[in-house]
């Protein structure tokens, strides 16, 4: 009996896992397949055009985190709010949050516009790349605020189990994007021929189609959120929550980033072929990575109400049932990735040096990453609990104690050139998940919110 018991719950929480994270999965396929057509766009105009987004988005990368972090936080109060039945919480969490993340894309913006050009020098960006790069980055930059504003609807309703919502909008967004992709690119019809900063400028106008939709939806207010104005006025206690729950993750994801820049300078090294490897595989391995992100999202969501509730015991179900469901969902493709990496690369850019490392990086790099999605799930349930702490540390030390130096000393100590990237990548995605594993096990994470009143 104990056993049917613990069967229909195993079967209840899969099927909320799932209404939750098909819809952030299918959301995530159609920003990558559009990213990819960006991609197969650009990389009929040559590597070099190909190369510039994939030099630029680290940078971009390292910025829109803080608005990532900041609304995960939104997500973990909303979510917790909603398994105690407090829908008044859980609207003063989402004027709050749209405030914070309001002013931080402010902010963030004019960083980015003064600092990207310097950047790309640090990083060594090749003469014939580096126009190119720092004109598709002006642009993202000028649009970050319509990006922070569909992040507000996207935590909030993830956090009440609406991911639907949020999908649709994001159709209209990306089929946008795609209508202007090749006409602002290549200058069809009545459109200047503009390449890369085409791409940017598509990217930036869809953006603000999201941005307006989705204040729409919220000012109009569902599941018991609604824009108010008389709650954005900020809170000490709520934005001072937000800092505590959001910023270790947005530090931890901002400085991943910026290992991943300074992956990116090392790269560079190697000229135009290894970037356009680099740049196209990780590309493909996003693609791999959405079923993980939409368990993780939906386990973000199940656990937080569950704790919100007081109710341990399912928590722990949730991470073990999204664990299974991500095993399930991540073994075809990585296997097929590991066989085939190099026609996968070969697709997108016609450069033989370039599908000789692809392959190379997908036989490497392919079981490192089945293992990383488990860990983006066990990421899921901290989120839920709002330990971000830990996620900080993990992601700090996956980058900087382990891919970045390990990566530099075989490039550079011992001579290896960019395959030492792809090592480098299999070595820390595996440690990172053991590591993350080993953490979840010792259960201190559940009470990460305890006595915040939260």
């Amino acid at each position: 009996m104990h056993s049917d018991s613990a069967r229909g719950a195993d079967r209840e929480i899969f099927a909320s896992l799932f209404r939750i994270a098909l819809p952030v999965m299918a959301g995530s396929l159609v920003e990558t397949l559009y990213n990819l057509t960006d991609a197969f766009f650009l990389g009929k105009l040559g590597a070099t055009e190909i190369s510039a987004p994939s030099i630029a988005f680290p940078i971009v990368f390292f910025l829109i985190v803080f608005g990532s972090g900041l609304s995960g936080a939104g997500t973990t109060l909303i979510a917790q709010s909603k398994g105690r039945g407090d829908p008044k919480k859980m609207s003063f969490y989402l004027n709050q949050m749209v405030l914070i993340l309001g002013v931080a894309a402010l902010l963030l913006s004019l960083v980015g516009l003064v600092l990207s050009r310097p950047l790309l020098g640090l990083l060594k960006t090749p003469p014939e790349v580096f126009e190119a790069a720092a004109s598709y980055l002006t642009i993202i930059f000028a649009g970050m605020p319509f990006m922070f504003a569909y992040f507000a609807l996207q935590a909030s309703f993830t956090a009440v189990g609406d991911s639907f919502t949020p999908l649709w909008v994001h159709l209209v967004a990306v089929g946008v994007n795609v209508i202007l992709d090749p006409l602002l690119i290549f200058g069809l019809g009545p459109f200047p021929r503009l390449e890369v900063a085409g791409a940017a400028i598509a990217t930036v106008l869809s953006q603000g189609v999201a941005a307006v939709i989705s204040i729409a939806i919220l000012a109009r207010g569902r599941h018991g959120l609604r824009l108010s104005p008389g709650e954005m006025r900020p809170r000490a206690d709520a934005v001072k929550l937000f800092l505590r729950i959001g910023l270790p993750s947005s530090v931890g994801q901002g400085l991943s980033a910026l290992g991943f820049a300074v992956l990116q300078g090392v790269v560079n090294f190697f000229g135009a072929s290894a970037i356009a490897a680099f740049g196209v595989g990780n590309r493909i391995i996003s693609l791999f990575d959405i079923p993980a992100h939409g368990i993780a999202s939906a386990a973000t969501s199940l656990s937080g109400q569950a704790l919100g509730a007081r109710d341990e015991a399912r928590a722990h179900r949730v991470v073990r049932v999204a664990l299974v469901a991500c095993l399930v969902f991540l073994t075809p493709p990585l296997v097929a990735s590991f066989f085939f990496g190099g026609g996968l690369v070969r697709f997108f850019v016609n450069d033989a040096e370039a599908i000789r490392l692809g392959g190379i990086m997908f036989r490497v790099v392919s079981p490192s990453v089945l293992l990383f999605g488990l860990y983006l799930v066990i990421t899921g349930a901290f989120q839920g609990a709002g330990a971000t702490k830990i996620i900080m540390v993990l992601a700090v030390v996956r980058l900087w104690a382990i891919r970045v130096p390990l990566a530099s000393l075989l490039a550079f100590g011992f001579g290896i050139g960019p395959v030492s990237i792809w090592y480098a990548m299999f070595v820390s995605n595996a440690v990172t998940a053991l590591a993350g594993f080993v953490y979840y096990k010792k259960g201190s994470w559940q009470g990460a919110l305890a006595g915040k009143g939260v």
